[in-house]
């Protein structure tokens, strides 16, 4: 069934308004998977925060004009699946981790800072760990100094409580 036109600019806006805090937007071809499997993508992509939607490519081309992502109007041909994200590497990962599964899915291409980036690019963005990871990595390497500071700290008391127990052995031992 087709859209009337109140409904496709509905459908543009709604894009328009994703990517106005998008990353990352990513192309992939999804010809021949079964709804099920489709469903089982978007199952996913909605746990990693990703907006995935199957779009008319003439809509999807209105929508990224003007935008950051301009540079896929060339790439919209054909069935493909609209994906994007405020983290690259969640919309990477769930791409990638999926068309691993499924040989149907290809991705077709991607962007992220105004530049087009290629199967090979989106692949090894796929590669790095997620945002959370990141932060968790950094958290870690901010308080690994603390930590070590507080150590050191507790050192001096230590080491004159186990001095102290020594002689206290010693005596006893004389005794």
């Amino acid at each position: 069934m087709s859209l009337n036109i109140e409904q496709k600019k509905a459908v543009v806006a709604e894009i328009n308004a994703v990517l106005a805090d998008a990353e990352a937007v990513m192309l992939a071809e999804y010809r021949g998977l079964s709804v099920a499997q489709m469903t089982d993508l978007r199952h996913k992509a909605r746990e990693s925060e990703v907006y995935l939607r199957v779009v008319k490519n003439s809509l999807a081309r209105r929508a990224v004009e003007g935008s950051g992502f301009e540079c896929l109007k060339e790439q919209l041909v054909g069935p493909l699946a609209f994906a994007v994200s405020k983290d690259p590497v969640a919309v990477a990962k769930v791409l990638s981790e999926f068309a691993e599964d499924n040989e149907l899915l290809r991705i077709k291409a991607g962007a992220m800072g105004g530049k087009l980036m290629s199967l090979e690019q989106v692949q090894a963005l796929a590669k790095l760990p997620g945002r959370d990871q990141l932060l968790a990595m950094l958290l870690g390497t901010m308080q690994a100094p603390i930590q070590k500071f507080v150590q050191t700290l507790n050192e001096v008391p230590a080491k004159f409580v186990r001095t102290l127990a020594a002689v206290r052995d010693s005596k006893q031992a004389a005794a």
